[in-house]
This record gives structure tokens, sequence and C-alpha cells, in this order.
């Protein structure tokens, strides 16, 4: 009976079907531990790890989600493992990488935080780990949920979905890609519960509907203060020039004032003027004297910091403008202290909680200057005289119990809010994928103001005790499809990833508690999205490498596979040109030309005159009609189009916050009037004409606008959130169509294909010998974590930003050993560059030169398009040279030297085929002559000896 409960609940979730709550009420507490780890294998880590390299052979390595021993679960695939445990709510308690046992968690967290409706949540997680720096089992058994927070009540565990569809363009792709990549996808739901609900309704009353039992201005001095000053200095006092409750005292010295506590009171509130008061340790503030301990929330006046001591630690919580009076609050609540501050007496911040002892009450609330242990004692060195003044001081008690009960109605619809929280695991990688889901059962219309969708308190790679600028981060790789504004994944820290200071490590090394260990993620503005009744909100989705080494190649090569995993649609790597002008003749040359030689796109350039704007019956049929053409050739076309580096006026630009500009420059709204219409005539444009490609060119980088008129937004808030989706929605629309998307940001998660591998532009006005050496510069470095199919190149047939003669090409056949060294330089490193002119070739030698080089780049196009392996990098003074490598390939390494001298030259190199997959020994073949066999030694390298001609190359294929 049990059994089949279990079954139907689990059904309901995985259908997304809604029941009454009556019967989901009936079901939850069956639900039990064991019930829910029905056929789940036991977890041994021994058996389950997988003992070879996943860069070369994976196999076994398949995501499983397992039950451990003490009833947890782990999900792992033998590469890495995320441990759960699931009582009393679910969390986080282990993340491992399995093949040096190396664990990257040190402490619990919430699994997720969602702000819904101005109310702030933790969903999941567990309270009381007694320390930070690590987590031991037997803690887990004392920690707590979080009464506050949405409780777990079931899972789900399945295959992996694809995030969008995607029409693969097999003749552009060295190989098949799976998508999505295989692996599980493991769901926990949660909702609130009813002393959630209670406690939501609590905060929600305010101080105002409390009973007032003490209310002293100090107008005068009330007989029920004892007062404490300290004999330091005959001026010292709690009553100063008459004035009741200003202190006038040396800044090291304690001065004053009890007040006996009655059982009713449960709220203290103090607002303080700091003056002239020059403390640290003896800065002004509340304290609550019990019988073996006193806590005391201060003010440091010479620094503006407020502290919380809590009886053991004294802790900084934030900086304040300084001279402003402030605003003190500590409540009683059960067996909790509650401490916050607050600059208005509106917006509250928490300064530190403590959990008291069964019946244990404070005697008396202590206002004034205190010792570091909140008692009487003076420092040795006194320090200057100064003043502060308490305005006011305030006992509160309970809110009456009628007010309670009304409180809780109001909120009850959130009991009909579910959180899912997603994680993949995929197999054969140390990769997760993590995202959340609220889905609004309730009859009202929601608001998610904000989420935080990973919270993760990972081990800290290294320990400082001074502060530094430039930390060394944990050695996780962290990426989301939420991103903007650049060519790289650094990217991510400015929209949706941060590595924060952990306000809960205080017993870390560094003296200012300022080490970056606590890994979040989250968008910087909003979202700020309403979710109507029966609808659903989805997060964007971050993914977690775990790196097993910090060599530069190996990490580099482990985010490099990660990212084909995520968007294999970067493998397409198609050979194209840039035609200079859109004219039906222009286009056609280029398009014969291309059909020629083997060249597969065409892309009508910036200042072609091509323009996805002009919707007239006429610009659409001529499009059209190239579009025939060229796909008569066996050549897809398409062209260029600028979104967000300019400036179109009539109230449609962003509206930047005060201090900001936009990141180009200038930029549209894409919610604005105009940026609506632009995209309807590029989903308009494209489905017409039937065009393969869309260069987009200053994408949409990430800003906010604050407009308030724009249909497409509310303000600011949800403006960053709306725009990305307006134009990610269009590249997986793209995606889906197979059409082409050369988009100059980080968007390969977003659907794009192909960004810019690293150049600029200026550099292609420079004479052509030094463009040489600098493209294999950029390409080196470019490759670090970009596949050669991730980013384009630039070769100026005609000239480009200045420079004459001597930087362009054309006449190409009057340059053909430059031409040569471009072709060699760009197909030998697998990268496709945008050949920019009115012509490929201009004579039969320049299109043989062509023909030479593309028949040599769709012949190995398997391993050229593969890993790089870098060996030495360009700089004109002797050989430089990069590996291609692929494991799973026939050819398992095609190796390229370039000599940039003027004279030949020959070198013996230890050549690094670990990532070939090869142990023993390797077959070479120098170019195409007969190959020769080479053992590999212990260090997985083989000595070659190669000869390169002047200013010229070789290659070697590796088998």
């Amino acid at each position: 009976m049990l059994t089949q409960i279990f079954n139907i609940k689990k059904n309901i979730y995985m259908n997304n079907m809604i029941i009454p709550r009556f019967l989901l009420l009936l079901l939850l507490p069956l639900h039990s531990i064991a019930q829910i780890q029905v056929n789940l294998p036991v977890y041994n880590q021994e058996v389950v790890a997988n003992k070879s390299d996943w860069l070369i052979g994976n196999k076994g390595t398949e995501a499983k989600l397992y039950k451990s021993k003490d009833g947890k679960l782990v999900f792992s695939n033998g590469i890495v493992a995320r441990t759960f445990s699931i009582s009393p709510n679910c969390a986080t308690v282990g993340l491992d990488l399995l093949s040096n046992h190396e664990s990257f968690l040190r402490s619990v967290r919430p699994e997720a935080e969602i702000e819904i409706s101005g109310m702030k949540f933790s969903v999941g997680g567990l309270t009381g780990q007694p320390i930070h720096n690590y987590l031991l089992p037997e803690w887990l058994e004392k920690m707590e949920g979080d009464p506050a927070a949405f409780k777990f009540t079931d899972y789900s565990i399945a295959e992996i979905k694809a995030r969008f569809p995607w029409k693969k363009k097999a003749n552009w792709m060295p190989k098949d890609m799976p998508w999505p990549h295989p692996g599980k996808e493991l769901v926990f739901s949660y909702k609130l519960d009813d002393s959630a609900i209670r406690l939501v309704a609590e905060k929600s009353l305010t101080d105002e509907q409390r009973p007032v039992l003490v209310n002293d201005e100090f107008r005068t001095l009330n007989k029920n203060w004892k007062i404490f000053a300290s004999a330091a200095d005959e001026r010292n006092s709690f009553t100063n020039e008459g004035k009741s409750g200003e202190i006038m005292a040396l800044a090291n010295t304690a001065v004053y004032a009890d007040y006996l506590i009655k059982d009713d009171v449960n709220v203290f509130l103090a607002k303080l003027d700091p003056g002239t008061d020059k403390s640290t340790t003896w800065g002004p503030g509340i304290g609550l004297v019990f019988k073996d301990r006193i806590i005391k929330m201060n003010l440091r006046t010479v620094n503006s910091q407020i502290r919380f001591y809590d009886g053991l630690n004294d802790n900084t919580v934030a900086k304040i403008e300084g001279g402003k009076a402030v605003w003190f609050r500590m409540e009683i609540v059960s067996d909790e202290i509650r401490a916050s501050w607050s600059m208005d007496k509106k917006i509250w911040n928490v300064a530190g909680n403590l959990k008291l002892n069964p019946g244990e009450r404070p005697g008396f609330v202590r206002l004034g200057k205190m010792d570091r242990f909140g008692g009487n004692l003076d420092a040795p060195a006194k320090g200057e005289q100064g003043r502060c003044r308490f305005e006011n001081f305030l006992m509160l008690g309970s809110i009456p119990e009628l007010v309670k009960s009304a409180g809780k109605k109001q909120f009850e619809y959130l009991k009909d809010i579910i959180v899912e929280v997603h994680y993949e695991l995929y197999d054969g990688m140390p990769l997760f994928s993590k995202w959340i889901k609220v889905i609004n059962q309730s009859k009202h219309q929601i608001r998610i103001n904000t989420f935080k969708s990973e919270i993760l308190a990972v081990t800290e790679p290294e320990s400082m005790v001074d502060s530094k600028i430039n930390w060394t981060l944990p050695n996780i790789t962290v990426v989301t499809d939420y991103n903007f504004g650049g060519m790289s994944d650094e990217t991510f820290l400015r929209s949706s990833v941060a590595w924060n200071v952990d306000p809960l490590y205080q017993t870390q090394v560094n003296y200012e508690r300022t080490m970056p260990c606590l890994l979040e993620s989250y968008p910087k503005y909003g979202p700020e999205q309403d979710v109507e009744s029966g609808k659903n909100f989805e997060s964007f989705r971050v993914w977690e490498l775990v790196h097993d080494s910090r060599n530069i190649e190996r990490k580099g090569l482990e985010h490099r596979r990660m990212i084909r995993a995520l968007a294999p649609w970067i493998t397409e790597n198609p050979i194209l040109m840039h035609v200079s002008s859109s004219k039906n003749e222009a286009v056609k040359k280029a398009i014969d030309q291309c059909a020629e030689v083997g060249f597969e796109m065409v892309i009508m350039t910036f200042g072609s005159g091509f323009s996805v704007e002009n919707e007239s019956a006429e610009n659409i049929e001529r499009m059209k009609n190239l579009v025939t053409y060229a796909h008569s050739k066996g050549i897809a076309l398409g062209g260029y189009s600028l979104l967000a580096s300019r400036k179109v006026g009539g109230g449609n630009d962003v509206v930047m916050a005060d201090g900001m500009t936009p990141r180009f420059g200038n930029s549209p709204c894409l919610e604005s009037e105009w940026g609506i219409k632009y995209f309807k005539e590029l989903y308009n444009f494209y489905e017409k004409t039937g065009m393969d490609i869309l260069e987009h060119d200053g994408s949409y980088p990430g800003d906010i606008c604050a407009s308030k008129d724009h249909p497409g937004h509310k303000g600011l808030n949800d403006s960053q959130w709306n725009q990305y989706k307006k134009i990610s929605d269009f590249y997986q629309w793209c995606r889906a169509n197979g059409l082409y998307l050369n988009v100059p940001d980080y968007y390969f998660l977003a659907g794009s294909n192909k960004t810019g591998m690293g150049y600029r532009e200026t550099n292609w006005s420079l004479p052509r010998a030094q463009q040489e050496i600098i493209e294999r510069q950029n390409i080196y470095d470019g490759t670090w974590l970009k596949t050669p199919s991730m980013g384009w190149m630039f070769v100026p047939l005609v000239q480009y930003h200045g420079g004459g003669p001597d930087a362009t090409i054309e006449p190409l056949k009057e340059h053909l050993p430059h031409y040569g060294q471009r072709l060699a330089n760009l197909f030998g490193a697998g990268v496709q560059a945008c050949y920019r002119g009115p012509q490929l070739y201009d004579a039969p030698e320049t299109k043989a030169l062509l023909e030479k080089w593309v028949n040599f780049y769709k012949k190995h196009r398997p391993i050229l398009d593969g890993d790089i392996i870098h060996i030495r990098r360009p700089d004109g003074r002797d050989y430089d040279a990069i590996l291609h490598v692929d494991p799973k390939g026939v050819e398992k390494g095609l190796l390229m030297i370039y000599n940039p001298l003027n004279e030949s030259i020959t070198r013996k190199i230890e050549i690094p085929v670990y990532y070939t997959g090869l142990n023993d020994k390797a077959s070479v073949q120098e170019q195409e002559s007969k190959s020769k066999i080479y053992p590999i030694n212990r260090d997985y390298k083989i000595s070659l000896s190669v000869t390169i001609p002047a200013n010229g190359y070789q290659y070697y294929i590796i088998k």
C-alpha cells in the first residue's frame, strides 16, 4: 500500500498534475525516507569511482542516483558526486571529486533562495553547523531545518531533456554530436508548511502593532535606570550638561545605564546619535545582560562599523555612513535573540541571531559604552573625550493573538506554491547543472523579485591573513546561460555568478574575513517577474565544472569539452566569405567563387548595403532569389545586422541609472517600441527569405533601462531580464531552424555558433608580415578556452581600417606567399576567418592555392576541429607550434609547426601526446609522406626532429 501511494505521488509530480490539497496532505506523512529510496542502488564510492581519465576514455561513467547506508541520496557518475541529506530538510552535504578523493564543500547552505512578492525564503538547507571550515558527518545529526524555509516533499529522476531544439548542419561538423548530452536530471520539490506560514505572518507584523511598555525620550532621567560611569575621568557621565541619555566619556572607558526587564517584554529599540565619540571596542550600543554573559550590538564610531557580540565572537556586521543616527533592535523570539539595525526604522538589517537555552531570558537591557564583553572595564589607553546621545528607547510587548491570526490567513496561498530545484549530471564529465522552477498553483498572482539558484560554501584554495586584490578562486568553473557583454566567459561575473565573502565563515584565517569562497548564482538585477495563477517561472541555468588540476592546459581542455557538450552547435564550422557588396552581381560572383573552391557560406558584410530592417516587398523578393541561387550552388547565404551599439532616438534608447552609461556608448532598449519592432523584422525577414545566417553585431550587452514608458518592461528591475529573454528566445528560434549565428558576445549557451577568437580590428591595418605573426598569436591565445570552431578570425582582402596597399592582399595574385601563409595559419588551426572583399581569387594560381587549403581542411576536418594542445607561442624569433588532439578519432593528432624566419631551421621538439590517447608508440606521418613509429616515453612525449622551410610550415599526422 505504501509503495502504491509513493508511486502515485511520484507520477503526480513527474506529469505536473495538480491534485487537491487534502489528498496531498494525506500522502505526505507516508512519504518516509525509506520510501524515497525504493529501488536505488547502494552507494559505495570505491566501486562507483571511475579509474580512467575522463578526458581520454570515459566508459562506465553514466550518471546515476544512489542511496547511502546512512539514508542520504548520492548523485554520481563515478567522476564526481553530490550528496544530499533529506531530513530534516534537503541540503547538499557533499561535493566530491572521486579521482583524488577531494571534498569541495565545507559548509551546508540552503539549496536556493527566492523572494516572492517581497518575502524572502530559503529553499531547503540546514542550520546549526558549529564552524564553517569543514563539515563532519556527526554534526549533521544535530543540525536543524530552518522553520521558515520551503521544505522538501518529493523527488524525481529522469533522462536529461534538450533545453531547446537544434536543427543540425552535419556537413559543417567534424562528427555527429548528441543533443542533449546524455545524463540524468534530478528534481527536488519543496513547499511551505504551517509553521513557515506562521513565521511569514509574524514577520509581516510591525512593531507598531505591539504594546509599548516603556518609551523613554530622555527628557529627564527615568528613575528605573541604574547608571554606571567609569572613574577614569570626572566628566564621564550618562547625563551631560543636563541632557539625560547624553554620554560624555573618554573614548575607551565604560559609561552605561541598565534597565530591569519584565517578563512581558519582547522587543528593545534604541536610537543613537554618534555625536563626537571616537571609540572602537567601547563604541556605544545596546546590550542584554544574562546571568552568565552579555550580548551586545554597538557602533564603532571611529570607522562607522556596526558590530555584534554574541557572548563569544565579536563580528563586523556592516559599515554605515559616518555621523548619522542609527536604530538598534533586539527581539526575544521563543529561544532566540534576533539583533538588527536600521538607519530609518523602516528597513531593518540583520546583525546576528543567538540561540538561548530553554527558559533563558535576560535580566537587564544595557545602553551605553561597554567593554568588549559588555562589561565595565576600561582600556589602558583611555582615548580622547567625546559625546554621544541616546535619543529614544522603547521596550515593546507581544503582538496580540487576534492580530496574528488575521495576518496568517492572508498568507495561506503561499502553501500552494511549489519550488522545484533541478540538477543535471552529465555522463562522462565532472559537470553539474542547476536551476529552479516556481510553480504557482495558488489563486493569486505572485511576483518573483529576486532569487539565488545556487549557494555553495566551497573549500578555499588559499589561506591568507592579509587581504588581497586578486584571490585564487576555488577550482570550479562556473558558467550560466544568462550572460552578455563580451566575448569571454569572464562576463558571467557581471551577469549571473559571484564569488562572495561568506558572512558565516568567522573562523577563516583572513583577518578581515574577506576571502571569496561562497559561490552564489543570481541575476544582478531583478528578475521582477509576475507569475499568474497556474503559470510557472524558471530561472537561468548554472553549470559547475569541477576541476582535478590547476594546469592551464588541462583546465582548458576540460572547459572546451564542457562547452562542446552544452552547446554542440559550436562544432558547426563552415568555411565562409564576407562579400563587401550586397548587389546581385557581387553576391552571385562570391557564391560562384565559393562553390568553385569549396567554401560553404557567404555573408553580406557590414557596409555592404544588406539590411534586415528593409521590409519592402522588392527587397524581400530580391534576397529570396539570391538564397535560391546560393542553394543551387550548395552555398549558405546570410547577412549582417547591427543591434546594440547605436542610437535610435524617439524615446527608444536605454535610460541608464545615474552615473552609468551604455556599454557600447549608445544602445536601444530591446523592450522599447523600436526593439519590439526590430525583432519582429528579424523573424519576418528570415522566415520569408529562407536565409541561412545572421551575423548579429553589437548583440545585447546587458544594459539596464530605467524607463517606465517602454511596453516590454515595467522599470529598472525587470529590464535586464526581459531584454535578455527577448534576444535569447530569438537565438533559440534560430537554432531550431538551422540559422547560423555569428555573434561577437558569449551567447553560446543561448544558441549562438561563433564569436571572435580575439583580435583588435585595427591590427588588420598593419603590414602583412606583422599580421601573419599576430594572427597565430591570437589563435594560440584564443584557444585556451575556445575550440577552433568557436572563434572567427579576419582576412582583409581589401583595405580595412586603413593601412593602404601594405596591409591588404588585393591584388591577390601579387601576394600569393602571404595569402598562402594566412591560409596555412587558419586552416592549419581549424579556425575559420571572415575573408572580406569582392572576390576570393583573381587568377588560376590564386584559385589553386585556395583549393589546396580547403581540401586539406576538409580531409582532416575531424582532427582540425579537435582540441588544441599549446606547444610554443608565436613570437617571430623561432618556430611556433600547436597540436590538435582527438583520442576517439582515427587521426589522434595533427601537429602544425610554423617558421617565421627567413631561413630554414631544424629543431628537435618534445611533443606531448598524452591527450591523443596513445600510450606506448605513435605512428607519425610527415605531411603526406610515409609514416614512422616513435616510442612514447613515460612523460607521454615523443621526440621529433623537424625541418621547417624559411617562412613556411610543416604538419604531421599522428595515429
